[in-house]
């Protein structure tokens, strides 16, 4: 596991044997102001253009401190290894988006593997404003082929798609297979997402509380060569399932907390589709949607 301080963003993860689980572009530039293309950027306060600030808002183009003194978090830390990073904004910061608030962000590996980030967001305004945001972990998964790849979860659900103005559309297929490039927000989704890799008979599991939304995006080739930072064959070798909030935006008052969680798990694929246990949610307790405190 690995995290830089820039960007509160996790760039590696692997597996048992070494495997990384987690692409990023060989392209990728690791300093401001450009974030780090792949791993998991966070998009807070805004994600994409849903606003006016720079596209995904600023959390993943600041650096953040460590927090030598969090408060109790809700994850289990047995055998856990763990780091808590916290960030405030800047003077600068508050004259583009003027809130005061404290994120803490707890990122975990446990020992099964599993790699666990849990996002915590308190309104600190002294001024008695509420704010909102939307929000999503934009994770970049690494995969052997997207031909090979399939997301399961998302059917029968509307999705907003990116690449028509918004649209609204309901998933029609079974799974999500990509030919072409998909940029698409899906709404009010499940709890656990799947994403299967046919070729490494290896499937990752999602697992997410307080996020409703869930993106699903590949650039395909076209975009990938106009993206500085991406290789232009990249697109082959990744597929972004997001857990986020968009549709409907986190409010908070005034000393209020916000907490959104994600669990990253990789299965053989005949372990997924024969034993997983469908309803088993984060840690066997699923966060409620409405996870402001």
């Amino acid at each position: 596991m690995l995290v830089y301080l820039y960007g509160g963003h996790v760039t590696s993860w692997k597996d048992e044997h070494g495997d990384e689980l987690l692409f990023v572009s060989n392209k990728a530039i690791f300093k401001p102001p450009k974030a780090i293309r792949g791993g998991i950027p966070i998009c807070f306060p805004q994600f994409s253009n849903f606003g006016n600030l720079e596209q995904h808002g600023f959390a993943r183009n600041r650096v953040w401190t460590i927090d030598t003194d969090p408060p109790p978090f809700p994850v289990p830390t047995t055998n856990t290894a763990y780091i808590d990073l916290i960030l405030k904004p800047t003077e600068e910061d508050l004259k583009i988006w003027p809130h005061s608030f404290e994120y803490r962000l707890r990122v975990a590996l446990s020992p099964g593997g599993d790699l666990m980030l849990t996002s915590r967001i308190r309104n600190t305004n002294a001024d008695g404003k509420p704010f909102s945001f939307t929000f999503a972990y934009h994770t970049y998964f690494k995969i052997s082929d997207i031909s090979e790849v399939r997301v399961e979860g998302l059917e029968t659900l509307d999705y907003l798609d990116n690449l028509q103005d918004r649209a609204r559309f309901t998933e029609q297929g079974d799974a999500i297979v990509f030919e072409s490039e998909l940029d698409r927000i899906y709404l009010g989704t499940p709890s656990k997402i799947a994403i299967i890799d046919h070729e490494k008979k290896r499937t990752f599991v999602v697992r997410k509380g307080g996020l409703p939304d869930a993106v699903v995006w590949n650039p395909w080739d076209k975009k990938a060569k106009a993206m500085s930072d991406f290789g232009d064959d990249e697109y082959k070798r990744m597929v972004c399932v997001e857990a986020a909030a968009i549709e409907k935006p986190v409010t908070l008052k005034p000393g209020e907390e916000w907490t959104g969680k994600l669990e990253l798990s990789a299965v053989p694929s005949s372990y997924y589709s024969g034993q997983l246990d469908p309803d088993r949610v984060i840690q066997d307790s699923s966060v409620p949607e409405d996870s402001i405190s």
